[in-house]
C-alpha cells in the first residue's frame, strides 16, 4: 500500500469556517466524514495570546507502506491562493508527495491508516538555504579527503533548523579547489541522511578586488576570453552548478552571464562596484538574483542607488522578477535596512545564513575557503580584521530576526525561506510550496517560530 500523510483540522468557533467538501456520500472512513477548511480572520495567523483562536496541529510519521492522518494544523496555504493567510486545511502526503484529497477520496475510496497529534503546531514548507559556505567543522572550499563526508555532515545536523534542501557554496578560490571539489558536490534529494543538496553556489572568483570583502584577494579572477573559457577554465566543470555570484563591471561578464543563464544557472550580482545602469544590463542578461543585499557593494546613493536600487528599478523585464538575499542575523544588515528593503520588494526577500565552518561550533579560529577567520561572539571576522567574513547562524534564527524586527507577517517570514529561494532558483513546482504534487518537504514550528519537527518527503527526519 502507498504512502499518504492527512493533516486535517477541527474548526474552531473564531474561525470563518466553511464546507470544502461533504463526504456523507462517501463509505465510512474511520468515522470521518465531513472534511472541513477555517480561515482565519484577516489572514492572520493566531498567536499565543488567542488561545481560543488556535488550532492544534496533528502531524504524523508514517510507514511508507501506511497511508497517514494528522490532524489539527495551522497550515501555511498561501501558495494555493493570491492571499498570503494561513488556514486550517487538510494535508494528504503519499509517495513523498502532497497530494490532492479528492482523488483519494472520489478515485481511490481510500483512507488513512495512521494518525498522530503534534499540538497547536504551524506547518510550512521546508527552508532552502541558497548560501551556506559550511558548518560544524566543514567548509565547503576547502578539499579535505572526505568531500562527500562532510557535506553529509552539514546536511544532516541542519535538519534541525528546519532546512530540508541547500546550495553548499564555494568562495573564491584556485582552480585547482574548484576542480576537485564541484565533482564531489553532486545534486542528490534529502531524507532521513539530510538536507537535499539542490547545486554548487559558485560565489567568486569573478568579482571585484575593492569589494572582495573576505574573499583572497590573489585568487581573483576576471573574464579575459569572455563567455564560458573563462568558466570552464576555472571551474573545470558547471555540473551541479545551480548559481553563480559575479561582479557585472568586469569586461566581458556579459557573455559570461548569457552563457549560464542559457544553461539554466542562477546568476547572481555581487562583491560588486556596478552602478544601477550596470546592473539593469546584467538583469537584461539573465542576472536574477543579489547576493547578499547592502553587503560587499556600493552603498545607496541618492544619485545612483547602484545594485541596491534594481529593487525598484522600471527597468526590469516584464514578468522578470530580481531576488535579493538577505543575512538577517542581527549583524551584517541594521534593522532599519533590513525593513527598507522588505517594504520596498517584500515579493524578493530570501533569507541566506551564509554561513561558515564555525556555524554550531565554539568560538577560535577556523577557516573559510583560504582565509583564516575569527568568531567573537555571534561575530565571524577575518582573522585580524574587523571584516565579517559570512556567519554562525542558523535558517530558523534568521526566520525569527526577520520576523521581529520587520513586523512582517508570519507567512511573509516563512516564504522568505521556502518559496522565494525555490522561485529563485525555478523549482517551485516541486519546492518551496504545500501546492498539490509538490515535495512533501516540510517543518512544524511552534509559536515563537522555533523548528520542532523536520519532515522530507512526508518522512520525519527530525524531532526536538
Amino acid at each position: 500500500m502507498s504512502c499518504a500523510l492527512y493533516i486535517s483540522v477541527a474548526p474552531r468557533a473564531s474561525a470563518q469556517c466553511v464546507t470544502r467538501h461533504n463526504y456523507n456520500t462517501l463509505p465510512q472512513v474511520r468515522g470521518w466524514r465531513e472534511m472541513k477548511a477555517c480561515v482565519w480572520p484577516c489572514g492572520a495567523v493566531p498567536n499565543s495570546n488567542d488561545a481560543d483562536a488556535r488550532s492544534a496541529c496533528t502531524l504524523a510519521t508514517p510507514p511508507h507502506q501506511l497511508t497517514a492522518r494528522v490532524t489539527h494544523s495551522a497550515l501555511l496555504t498561501s501558495y494555493r491562493t493570491e492571499a498570503r493567510t494561513a488556514s486550517e486545511e487538510d494535508l494528504w502526503v503519499r509517495d513523498g508527495k502532497i497530494l490532492n484529497p479528492e482523488k483519494l477520496f472520489f478515485d481511490e475510496e481510500g483512507f488513512a491508516d495512521h494518525k498522530v497529534d503534534c499540538g497547536s503546531k504551524i506547518i510550512a514548507p521546508g527552508f532552502i538555504d541558497v548560501q551556506i559556505n559550511g558548518g560544524y567543522g566543514m567548509d565547503f572550499s576547502q578539499a579535505s579527503s572526505d568531500i562527500r563526508g562532510g557535506v553529509a555532515l552539514v546536511a544532516k545536523k541542519i535538519l534541525e533548523h528546519g532546512v530540508t534542501s541547500f546550495c553548499p557554496t564555494l568562495v573564491t578560490s584556485p582552480p585547482e579547489i574548484y576542480h576537485k571539489v564541484i565533482p564531489e558536490l553532486k545534486v542528490q534529494d534529502g531524507g532521513p541522511e539530510g538536507a537535499g543538496v539542490l547545486g554548487i553556489h559558485l560565489e567568486g572568483p569573478f568579482i571585484s578586488e575593492e569589494k572582495r570583502g573576505a574573499h583572497p584577494p590573489k585568487f581573483l579572477r576576471t573574464f579575459k576570453a569572455g563567455g564560458v573559457a573563462d568558466l570552464m577554465e576555472t571551474y573545470g566543470s558547471l555540473d551541479n552548478v545551480a548559481m553563480v555570484t559575479l561582479a557585472p563591471e568586469l569586461a566581458n561578464s556579459a557573455a559570461a552571464i548569457r552563457e549560464l543563464s542559457g544553461r539554466g544557472i542562477a546568476v547572481s550580482l555581487g562583491h560588486s562596484t556596478a552602478d544601477l545602469s550596470q546592473a539593469e544590463e546584467a538583469v537584461k542578461n539573465g542576472a536574477i538574483f543579489i547576493t547578499h543585499l547592502f553587503n560587499a557593494m556600493l552603498p545607496f546613493h541618492h544619485r545612483d542607488p547602484g545594485i541596491v536600487g534594481l529593487l525598484t528599478s522600471d527597468h526590469i523585464p516584464p514578468g522578470q522578477t530580481v531576488y535579493y538575499g538577505m543575512i538577517a542575523d542581527g549583524i551584517h544588515t541594521h534593522p532599519a535596512a533590513l525593513r527598507i528593503a522588505h517594504r520596498a520588494h517584500p515579493a524578493g526577500l530570501v533569507l541566506v545564513t551564509d554561513a561558515v565552518t564555525a556555524m554550531g561550533l565554539p568560538p577560535g579560529r577556523h577557516t573559510l575557503g583560504q582565509q583564516q577567520i575569527d568568531i567573537q561572539g555571534l561575530h565571524a571576522y577575518v582573522a585580524g580584521t574587523t571584516t565579517l567574513s559570512g556567519s554562525i547562524a542558523t535558517m530558523d534564527m534568521c526566520v525569527r530576526h526577520f520576523r521581529e524586527v520587520s513586523g512582517c507577517t508570519v507567512e511573509a517570514a516563512l516564504e522568505a525561506a521556502s518559496l522565494h529561494p525555490a522561485q529563485l532558483l525555478g523549482i517551485s513546482h516541486r519546492k518551496g510550496t504545500l501546492e498539490y504534487g509538490t515535495d512533501a518537504d516540510f517543518v512544524v514550528l511552534d509559536d515563537t517560530l522555533t523548528v520542532r519537527e523536520t519532515y522530507i518527503a512526508g518522512q520525519q527526519v527530525w524531532k526536538k
